[in-house]
């Protein structure tokens, strides 16, 4: 078979569509399953395989013909506005259905675009394959934003070289890559058309937002355009204002307190009851607070319904993995928004010194992003968690099903069973052992001897040990991490 990637022939725009639908390889019924995942050459730039887009109704058909429809409808196919990436979508059938997709960073060593090329193909068309539809074309997209005093034409020449072992790369796996588009400065260009007339080397200016036909079906359905990724970090980020001083302060002073609750009696059961009926207060807070659509103002109102110090006695709770795997039970209903709200908000209160810390709430953040349907935001909290933390296991497992495509159901089901289980042994009494000796007279012929309950030690070298740990600054964060969380 041919390599059909490494022609030049243009994309066919010609209205070749009847009453049903378009014979041209952009037509879309809407997306269908998503691609599988990959694991990154380089982990900052993490591959991302996107869900479908909204709910748009199967029988709904929405026709591209042309690169600028391309161009206008890849927000709407992804779910948010991509910056810096490469993305290939799928086609199918001989309509050219969209199906799966992957998106990755676009890597900043030319060198390093063949290999990457590569894993994308093999990553779309074996997810594809393991859903049972082998693509029968791709679309690529190119989008990057200029540098310094470089024009849009100049990114467009400066990807060129991508967008070409992109297209060998499909094709040495036999699916022909119909169209490359490159999207930058508010302009796109196509690297396949050679029709000046429809793609002038200056490039086309993109459609005013929201005025393709895909836009108008995507509104209809309900659908919404999400967050650009960068959006996305910003809001999970730590704060770099004045306020950061005072809030790490009260890091400082919370933890030399929790330390010391930890090492009471039964101060670990106690610190973790008092840190989810404190989340669960912070959450109604939210909850009850007016609603506003703007997202920066949003999170700026959640910033000032939490306060310090119930920030610090949060974000060092969590350090506790049990405590932690209790608070991810809030990954549904009615408790889920707020409960994201609030991880956002404990993310941006990891400051200074205590980065690491960042780990729990971002991870809880990205996995009710996750659970709610928000694969994207699920996966850059996850990475943000790595980044803070990279042995964090809880981290490491919930990416690696997220970005595989996996369904978050089974997770969901396996909390819910945690919670009714602890409900179930809470609510049954504890049976008191005798203390005095039994009377063997008294036992039935062939009972086995009851077992007397150990006595607790009261003091010596058998009690728990209560002397202060160090007080130095990095001693005494070291001894939080050690004491305030179960190894993860």
């Amino acid at each position: 078979m041919a390599n059909h990637s490494e022609q030049n022939d243009p994309i066919d725009t010609t209205d070749t569509t009847d009453s049903t639908g378009a014979a041209d390889p952009t037509n879309t019924t809407g997306a269908a399953d998503a691609a599988g995942s990959i694991t990154p050459v380089n982990p900052g730039n993490p591959i991302d395989p996107t869900g479908p887009i909204g709910h748009i109704d199967d029988e709904t058909l929405v026709t591209l013909r042309t690169p600028a429809e391309l161009a206008d409808a890849l927000p709407y196919l992804l779910g948010f506005r991509p910056e810096e990436s490469v993305v290939l979508i799928a086609l199918h059938g001989d309509r050219g259905r969209f199906g799966g997709r992957v998106r990755l960073g676009i890597p900043g060593r030319a060198e390093d675009w063949p290999p990457i090329a590569e894993q994308l193909a093999q990553c779309l068309v074996g997810g594809c394959e393991r859903r049972g539809a082998r693509p029968d074309g791709v679309v690529a997209f190119l989008c990057a934003e200029p540098v310094g005093a470089e024009s849009g034409q100049q990114v467009m020449e400066r990807l060129r070289p991508l967008a070409q072992v992109i297209r060998t790369a499909c094709g040495s796996l036999d699916v022909p890559v119909f169209e490359v588009v490159c999207i930058s400065a508010g302009s796109f260009w196509s690297y396949c058309c050679p029709n000046e007339q429809c793609c002038p080397p200056q490039g086309v200016p993109l459609p005013r937002p929201g005025t393709s036909v895909l836009a108008a079906a995507t509104a209809y359905a309900g659908a919404q355009v999400g967050v650009t990724p960068r959006e996305m970090r910003a809001r999970l980020t730590p704060w770099v204002s004045a306020a950061a001083t005072e809030q790490e302060a009260a890091l400082d002073a919370a933890g030399m307190a929790l330390v010391h609750r930890i090492l009471e009696e039964d101060g670990h059961a106690e610190v973790a009851a008092d840190t989810l009926d404190l989340a669960r207060r912070i959450m109604a807070r939210m909850t009850d607070a007016p609603p506003i659509s703007d997202r920066p103002e949003a999170d700026l109102q959640d910033d000032d319904l939490l306060a310090h110090d119930e920030a610090a006695a949060l974000i060092l709770g969590l350090q506790d993995r049990t405590t932690r795997d209790q608070a991810a039970e809030w990954m549904e209903g009615d408790c889920a928004p707020p409960a994201l709200r609030l991880w956002r908000a404990l993310a941006r209160r990891c400051v200074g010194a205590y980065g690491e810390h960042a780990a729990a709430p971002l991870s809880l953040a990205g996995w009710v992003a996750w659970s709610l349907g928000d694969t994207t935001e699920g996966q850059e909290a996850l990475d943000m968690a790595l980044c803070a933390d990279p042995s964090y296991t809880f981290a490491q497992l919930l990416r690696h099903a997220c970005t595989g495509d996996l369904d978050p159901e089974p997770i969901r089901r396996c909390l819910r069973r945690e919670r009714t289980d602890r409900d179930a042994t809470a609510v049954q009494p504890e049976l008191p052992l005798p203390d005095e000796p039994l009377d063997p007279a008294a036992e039935p012929v062939g009972a086995a001897p009851r077992r007397r309950r150990p006595s607790r030690p009261k003091g010596g070298a058998g009690s728990r040990a209560t002397e202060r740990p160090s007080t130095g600054p990095q001693n005494r964060r070291r001894t939080i991490r050690r004491t305030a969380r179960n190894d993860t």
